[in-house]
């Protein structure tokens, strides 16, 4: 009987415990779990605001500064003394040609089979713009940077004939055309385009208007300043890139004479991410030149400054 009674006294004592450690264990969870979230939920300490940083300057901005223009600018040697119109031709044949025309006894029998009589590809060559432009400045010396088959020049040509006004065309180009390029015949890798170009000026009777200057824009604008050779007209039609046209469009803009007119075509193209309109651009304002469009083409009158 004694022992029956012990072991419910123990049975009651555990059950006590047992109650006593589960209400403690709930007690301890709740308030834990209310400090957790009270910690999570707390406001976080204010944190010092950063200014975003300043955007890059932009090429025009960097143009501003002395140290930065500088390095935008060519500063080869040109001559001090412009040629007169009249001397423009012979000097070229001189210093190019060794004295003598290239279109001397040309074409040779060997080459008359691998050449069309007439090539021409008008691309813009024929536009309005070219006589508004000659009959605006009578343009005596016209220098063409770019000229593949010769399309414009020859055009110029007639446009210079139809008004009466003696004008002597450059036409400066590698004559090389363009990777890839399979629109003239090819021959121990050399193609014929200068050959081309040449015989369509003997075609429209012009070889007194046009002559070939078959070197890289860049060192025959070079070569065309320390000669002395200036332009009133000038066209850019070479490279559609803006490294490309923002080195031919400098160098021409030595040669040309005060007042006169350089242009170009394709301003819209997208080519190079609009490299074109971006070179014109960005040289018309650090000259404090202003840019006109006359379809495709871009114009800036020397006379007109901002």
């Amino acid at each position: 009987m004694r022992e029956d009674h012990r072991t419910q006294h123990q049975r009651n004592n555990l059950s006590i415990v047992t109650t006593l450690f589960t209400r403690t264990t709930a007690y301890i969870a709740v308030a834990l779990l209310s400090y957790a979230l009270g910690y999570l939920s707390r406001s976080s300490p204010p944190q010092p605001t950063q200014a975003p940083p300043p955007p890059p300057p932009s090429v025009f901005q960097l143009a501003n500064f002395p140290t930065q223009l500088d390095n935008f600018r060519i500063t080869a040697h040109c001559s001090n003394s412009p040629l007169p119109p009249h001397l423009v031709f012979p000097t070229i044949l001189d210093r190019v040609f060794n004295g003598s025309s290239p279109y001397t006894n040309f074409p040779s029998p060997h080459l008359s089979p691998l050449i069309k009589k007439k090539r021409t590809k008008s691309s813009g060559s024929m536009d309005a713009v070219f006589e508004q432009l000659i009959k605006r400045v009578k343009p005596k010396v016209v220098i063409e940077v770019g000229a593949f088959l010769g399309s414009s020049a020859l055009h110029m040509v007639n446009v210079t004939r139809k008004l009466g006004i003696q004008t002597q065309i450059l036409c400066l180009d590698d004559f090389r055309g363009r990777p890839g390029f399979k629109d003239i015949i090819m021959v121990n890798g050399d193609v014929l385009l200068l050959q081309q170009f040449m015989q369509n000026v003997v075609y429209f009777n012009a070889t007194d208007s046009v002559l070939p200057v078959p070197f890289s824009t860049g060192s025959g604008l070079e070569k065309l300043c320390e000669w002395g050779i200036t332009a009133d007209l000038l066209e850019i039609d070479a490279g559609h890139d803006f490294i490309s046209v923002w080195g031919d469009i400098n160098w021409a803009y030595r040669i040309l004479r005060p007042g006169g007119v350089i242009f170009g075509h394709d301003y819209f193209t997208s080519a190079d991410n609009r490299g074109i309109r971006r070179a014109v651009n960005l040289f018309a304002e650090m000259n404090n030149l202003k840019i006109q469009t006359d379809g495709n083409y871009w114009i800036i009158d020397t006379a007109f400054a901002k």
